[in-house]
């Protein structure tokens, strides 16, 4: 006899046990799902009917799911920019701006990067354009090989948290409850102040590094810098301008509420396949271009959609067994209130991320957490918000989910699968050391938990743009009339004289 207590923490150690026999994460799910719900049933916990969820969650929660509609055309968007010349361009341009100074190649790949982040929204496309094109230069001009492989692997990272990032799109789709949900409009929002922080944090290290350390970020000399007055600034701007009117389409339509996230997406992939078109001439192959940017599409939501459907399986049988009941007794009584709550659950995540990648993070863990956070959270934020209790608790979702994507970055950066990291050894030179890539990531995942620490104690930093609703308002009745009146008459005689009562709101204090 196993007690019910017991069920939740045996089903996270088999699936731990399943991915390590070699199960792909998806089918290690669905496996640790049959395999609970089949001892459930034989000890009592549920019977056979309950798991007729399973297969209506799937078709209610991912095959007629809108929001993920979004998935596949801003991956198709990502696949076209990544190939169609667009980072090349910028990064020439900004590193002709930038050039006289030091450090002025680690400037330019910050903000390319963070500019092909609003465009793209691809981490792998990022950090391989990126490297391909930007690490030889940096070599040439003797910049440390730890603080280039690092700026890379990091400007490319910021691609999870910048919009339109397919993180916050799945987070928005997961961080759903009874009291209040984080909407794709409000999770772009609340992550532009900490997308910019995080800009702005990079280049002040690299500020800094330049200063204390000259040799490791050179200037590049006067002579080689070809571009200069007018024509650099053309050149700049004709990079500049298309990428801008590409982020007002997907982002602008969004925020704005003109389009929903689907509609936007929709919109980004025919705004990149007219910029594909516009810069046919320097494609040596468009068609092929396309057709790529389709097969890696169709790999990635195929990859998503069922992983997606693993974690409902999981996701039902976990609840069957009171597993909510038990994250929730397990997170609520830490020390520290909402404080510890945070703390404890951004160092879980953190560890998680050196073995799981961030979609199965989101599908997995998120949807287990959310409810704690409400709870939490919302108390935190309800001044903020007017007293509206509703607005207070998708806030609190908004401001949990952007905390855990400026985590979940980190995921790409540190071993064992430092997804950036591989990409950058992939295409890095030779002479370049795996052990300069890795020790070169730890100054910029240092970084980014700072960032985390930032949003933790800084809320409003994503609470700022988010609608804030009047408060709610309650009734209170006012009698008109005289009172010797009021006591001559009874209660239930109707008469023309009779008094006359009034409602009038007044917010609750």
């Amino acid at each position: 006899m196993i007690p019910l207590e017991w069920m939740p923490p045996l089903m996270f150690a088999g699936l731990i046990v399943f991915m390590l026999i070699g199960f792909p994460v998806a089918f290690s799910l669905m496996a640790a799902a049959l395999f609970f719900s089949a001892i459930a049933i034989s000890e009592g916990f549920f019977g056979m009917p309950f798991l007729q969820a399973i297969p209506q969650r799937i078709f209610g929660s991912v095959l007629a799911n809108d929001l993920l509609l979004a998935i596949p055309f801003f991956t198709f968007m990502g696949a076209i920019l990544e190939r169609c010349g667009l980072a090349e361009e910028m990064l020439d341009s900004m590193g002709q701006l930038f050039g006289r100074v030091r450090g002025g190649l680690g400037y330019s790949v910050i903000i390319v990067g963070f500019i092909l982040g609003a465009i793209t929204g691809t981490v792998a496309a990022q950090v391989i354009a990126m490297a391909m094109i930007a690490l030889p230069v940096m070599m040439r001009y003797g910049y440390n090989m730890r603080y280039a492989t690092g700026v890379l692997a990091a400007s490319g990272t910021i691609t999870q948290l910048v919009p339109p990032s397919l993180v916050l799109i799945v987070l928005a789709d997961q961080l759903k409850t009874q009291s209040g949900s984080a909407d794709v409009g409000s999770m772009y929002l609340g992550a532009w102040g900490p997308s910019l922080l995080q800009i702005a944090l990079f280049a002040l290290y690299t500020f800094f590094l330049s200063r204390i350390r000259p040799d490791y970020l050179p200037a590049i000399p006067e002579n080689e810098l070809t571009l200069k007055g007018w024509a650099l600034w053309k050149k700049c701007l004709l990079g500049i301008i298309p990428s801008a009117v590409l982020i007002f389409l997907v982002l602008g339509t969004i925020m704005t509420g003109i389009a929903t996230p689907t509609e936007s997406g929709a919109m980004g992939a025919m705004g990149a396949l007219l910029l594909a078109w516009l810069r046919r001439a320097s494609i040596p192959n468009l068609r092929r271009l396309i057709q790529e940017a389709y097969q890696n599409t169709m790999r990635i939501t195929a990859m998503v959609v069922f992983i997606l459907i693993g974690s409902t399986c999981f996701s039902v049988v976990y609840q069957g067994v009171d597993g909510g009941q038990w994250v929730e007794a397990l997170f609520a009584d830490l020390p520290g209130g909402w404080v510890g709550f945070l703390i404890i659950v951004n160092l879980f995540v953190f560890f998680l991320a050196f073995f799981l990648d961030f979609f199965e993070i989101a599908f997995i863990i998120v949807p287990m957490l959310a409810p704690v956070a409400v709870k939490l959270l919302s108390p935190v934020l309800l001044d903020s918000m007017n007293g509206n209790p509703q607005a207070a608790a998708s806030a609190a979702l908004v401001w949990f989910g952007v905390m855990l994507c400026v985590n979940m970055q980190t995921s790409f950066m540190h071993p064992p699968f430092g997804f950036a990291l591989f990409y950058l050894r992939g295409v890095a030179p030779k002479e370049v050391k795996s052990s300069d890539i890795y020790w070169g990531a730890l100054p910029w995942v240092g970084l980014q938990l700072i960032m985390v620490a930032v949003v933790i104690a800084f809320p409003a930093l994503v609470t700022t743009l988010l609608d804030k609703p009047s408060a709610v308002v309650q009734s209170q009745e006012f009698n008109f009339t005289d009172s010797e009146e009021t006591k001559s008459d009874s209660p239930s005689k109707v008469d023309e004289d009779a008094p006359v009562t009034f409602q009038l709101d007044k917010p609750v204090k």
